[in-house]
């Protein structure tokens, strides 16, 4: 076990190198203090809801985080995954398993803040520092973010929905995928590591299993897996944590998993092997300081997508999953019926 230990400190070492983070600019519209004024108490309204949340569930941690990233990806970051109803992003397949509890929760935020500053701060706004202040709880880096996100009219298309990358992807299409939405090599390694907590479903993994064999997933760790997901009836019931090591802490430790042949996905597991990601991810393994520098830059990064500010959009005043307007084909709007199935 020693001998094991120090190899993987000798590999660590050999493969480190100094890749530091560089900060995002801010999106033109947005500012570092935009609610000063409006809503001055904004922050301590949102800590204090997701704080008991995270009281309660810790898992409600990852669940934003999927959220907030599922909502940038495909158009940006508008709230226009959290709509409701016929047409809406939430019946595509990556979003069907995006936890209600931290839809509600979103939702509930909204309603307190509205209620002390009145209807000026949107949904999208508050899933940005939601996410924030939920990975602060389980121990992740806190950054600043800018504000003044406006929501969205209409959810994204079923073909940017589309966009978002899947847990089967190698690393070249994982890279051209970010490179699609202005994200580099270093916020994909980085944004990765989000999944150093939570949980995930088999058929998202297994595709790993026999007959069609991963070789560079851990032989054990396949077998335990598989025998789990045997008992996976009906599909998607059984669920397996995403980190074997601290799977409820926000750490570098996803990292070592990928060392050690067990991530879960096979997009992750590539990102140790493949030569344009296997640098970067080895140093975060080594130094989680430089892991936490990087991911709050890639957050605020892509909490920055093509965001909309000003003019555009609106303020969402009956509920984050509701337009102020139905829109044409989304059967959303009106009826406070919808609005209590969140």
């Amino acid at each position: 076990m020693a001998s094991s230990r120090a190899a993987v400190v000798v590999f660590l070492l050999a493969l480190s190198s100094s890749l530091g983070a560089s900060a995002a600019p801010v999106a033109p519209g947005l500012s570092w203090g935009f609610h000063d004024t409006s809503c001055p108490d904004l922050d301590h309204i949102v800590k204090y809801h997701v704080g008991e949340a995270f009281r309660r569930d810790v898992g409600i941690a990852p669940a934003l985080v999927r959220i907030l990233f599922h909502d940038c990806f495909p158009q940006g970051c508008d709230a226009s995954v959290l709509l409701n109803g016929t047409g809406s992003e939430l019946l595509e397949v990556p979003n069907q398993t995006l936890r209600p509890t931290a839809l509600k929760l979103i939702d509930d935020i909204r309603a307190a803040v509205h209620r002390f500053c009145g209807p000026v701060v949107s949904c999208a706004d508050i899933t940005a520092l939601a996410t924030r202040d939920a990975l602060v709880a389980a121990g992740g880096p806190t950054y600043e973010i800018p504000l003044g996100r406006r929501d969205g009219l209409a959810p994204a298309s079923k073909a940017l929905v589309g966009t978002l990358p899947a847990p089967f992807f190698d690393v070249p299409t994982l890279i051209k995928s970010f490179k699609d939405r202005n994200l580099t090599t270093a916020d994909l390694v980085s944004l990765s590591g989000a999944h150093t907590i939570g949980h995930s479903h088999c058929p998202s993994f297994n595709d790993r299993f026999p007959p069609s064999a991963d070789p560079t997933i851990d032989p054990d760790f396949s077998k335990k897996l598989q025998a789990k997901c045997a008992a996976d009836v009906p599909s998607g019931t059984v669920t397996q944590v995403n980190d074997v090591r601290t799977p409820d802490v926000f750490d570098n430790k996803y990292y070592f998993d990928l060392i050690a042949r067990q991530g879960l996905f096979k997009s992750d597991q590539g990102l140790i092997d493949h030569a344009d990601t296997k640098r970067m991810a080895t140093r975060f393994a080594l130094n989680q300081g430089a892991f936490f520098e990087q991911f709050a830059a890639s957050m605020v990064k892509m909490s920055n997508m093509d965001v909309l500010t000003g003019t555009q959009g609106e303020i969402r005043l009956i509920s984050c999953s509701v337009p102020n307007n139905r829109v044409s084909g989304v059967q959303t709007a009106d009826d406070e019926g919808l609005v209590a199935e969140m």
